[in-house]
């Protein structure tokens, strides 16, 4: 009878905690798939507001750096008011956000809905990371956390051609409002399957420590966007720089100092924590040369729609979703070692395949070797991430989570700022490699045949000239920039070979003690 009892009430606590995880899963979700919707629009929304590209580039700037100067903030404020509260509160608050910016009335009100939308959203993800390892045992946890990744990687899958479809053949106000409703039902989830978390009720928050990062976090992550357009060398941009940098060096001095902090950041002293950050964070940086790289190869090259392009990187994103539940359980069962190296090695070596890329590079290749890569990524990053918060004691998880997610929120946006320039730069050289080695023969020979088909059409000598050139300068651009982006994949290698080097010691610290034998222990 005991014993049935027993197994009654395990199964109770395990209902209890998917029932929580499915509510923690859709609170995320919905974060991550409203900005990877709004990507593909922005085009289509300079016209409809009457905007200039540069202005409607803040609706994904303003969000971005609201997101990221809130999620130190996650940790102190869950802990003083509840988990529960505030992940609630802030999903709440980021469908009522969302809504908000589908009646925008011009693109300085949409970017001003778009900012508050972000600091609603920013505490979401590193809140359901904290709970999930509140509510789940530890030996569950890599399969858990596994599934968690799902929805990180299922709404970028969707996103890109959901947006797409949705501006093209709706309006852009469903953008925001398709996330409304599983916002909505994603609340009243939590709210009844959640449990909440301790309290401290007495903790004072960190106003200087906020302040700082706040300033720190926002100027760098402001500097990363902008500097491409801005110049790396201008006033503005290095006045963001050191201003960015002073604030986080004396935000360091004052957290150091605190015995409630903002971010804990002597939990950097665990070496597995610290280990997996870098080892993770130079992941991120790989994983976004895809990301990055791949759409502006697809539209700009190939002269794709962002729908199609959308589609043709779902599967890369579907074998990412895919593989990430199933090494969470083999990381479980093998550890962080085997399972990290060898989705860190498919991710290299398909990675640099990409550096294969022509201008009419056959869409069977490059969606075979994204999907091949999608499972190496799924083997290792969330694998990478979990070894590592393993190591935090479980009453410190509430703080390492934002700690871990600003700082790979920092590389990443240090990535694409780079990945941005050595594209560029890369694309620069090849162009004039192109034109000082062009057969000159060969240049005029077709430059007197396209312009004899443009005389055909019964324009005047001079146009059909103009327009020939104007063809082959688009040639020879388009081939650059396919050079370029190719060069820039195989620089992407290199923070994925530095993390099969870091991954050696976080098997280190994160392999188990060996178990003396009984016998052993007794004679001793």
């Amino acid at each position: 009878m005991a014993e049935a009892m027993a197994q009654r009430e395990a199964s109770n606590e395990s209902s209890g905690m998917w029932l929580s995880l499915v509510a923690i899963l859709l609170g995320t979700f919905v974060a991550i798939l409203n900005n990877s919707l709004i990507t593909v629009a922005l085009p289509t929304m300079v016209n409809i507001f009457g905007s200039t590209t540069e202005t409607m580039q803040w609706v994904l700037t303003g969000y971005m750096l609201a997101n990221a100067v809130m999620i130190p903030m996650s940790g102190s404020l869950s802990a003083k008011y509840g988990t529960k509260k505030v992940f609630v509160l802030s999903l709440a608050a980021f469908t009522f956000s969302s809504a908000l910016c589908a009646v925008a009335w011009s693109d300085s009100i949409l970017i001003a809905f778009r900012v508050l939308q972000g600091v609603s959203g920013g505490m979401i993800m590193p809140l359901g990371m904290s709970m999930i390892y509140m509510i789940v045992p530890r030996e569950k946890i890599g399969m858990i956390l596994g599934i968690f990744g799902i929805a990180s990687m299922t709404a970028p899958a969707l996103g890109p051609t959901l947006g797409g479809y949705l501006i093209e053949y709706l309006s852009w106000q469903f953008l925001f409002l398709i996330g409304v409703p599983i916002g909505v039902f994603a609340v009243l989830t939590c709210v009844i399957f959640l449990k909440e978390t301790p309290t401290k009720p007495d903790l004072k928050f960190d106003f200087p420590g906020a302040a700082l990062s706040v300033v720190g976090f926002g100027a760098l992550l402001l500097a990363f966007s902008k500097g491409q357009t801005e110049g790396w060398d201008s006033f503005f941009i290095v006045s963001l720089f050191f201003v960015g940098i002073m604030s986080l060096v004396f935000f360091v001095w004052v957290e150091l100092g605190k015995d409630q902090p903002l971010l804990d950041l002597r939990l950097l002293k665990i070496p597995a924590f610290s280990i997996s950050i870098l080892t993770s964070g130079f992941v991120m940086m790989g994983m976004m040369g895809g990301v990055f790289l791949m759409p502006i190869y697809l539209q700009n090259i190939q002269g794709l729609t962002a729908m199609e392009s959308g589609l043709l990187l779902m599967p890369q994103s579907i074998a990412m979703a895919v593989m990430m539940p199933i090494s969470g359980k083999l990381m479980d069962k093998y550890g962080v070692g085997p399972i990290g190296l060898v989705g860190l090695i498919i991710m290299a070596v398909t990675t640099y395949e990409l550096h294969n890329l022509e201008v009419n590079t056959m869409h069977v290749w490059i969606d075979t070797v994204l999907t091949i890569r999608g499972i190496g990524i799924g083997l290792c990053m969330m694998t990478l991430s979990t070894a590592g918060m393993n190591a935090v004691p479980r009453q410190s998880v509430g703080d390492a989570s934002p700690l871990s997610n600003v700082l790979r929120q920092v590389m990443s946006s240090f990535a694409i700022a780079l990945l941005t320039v050595m594209m560029q730069n890369r694309q620069t050289f090849h162009m004039a490699s192109i034109s000082e080695n062009l057969n000159q023969d060969l240049a005029t020979s077709l430059l007197r045949q396209l312009s004899g088909v443009y005389m055909q059409s019964g324009v005047d000598s001079s146009t059909a000239t103009a327009g020939a050139s104007s063809i082959l300068y688009g040639i020879m651009a388009k081939e650059s920039m396919v050079r370029g982006i190719a060069d820039t994949f195989v620089i992407t290698v290199i923070p994925i070979v530095i993390s099969i080097f870091l991954l050696y010691f976080l098997h280190q610290q994160t392999k188990p003690a060996k178990q003396v034998p009984a016998e052993q222990k007794t004679a001793a």
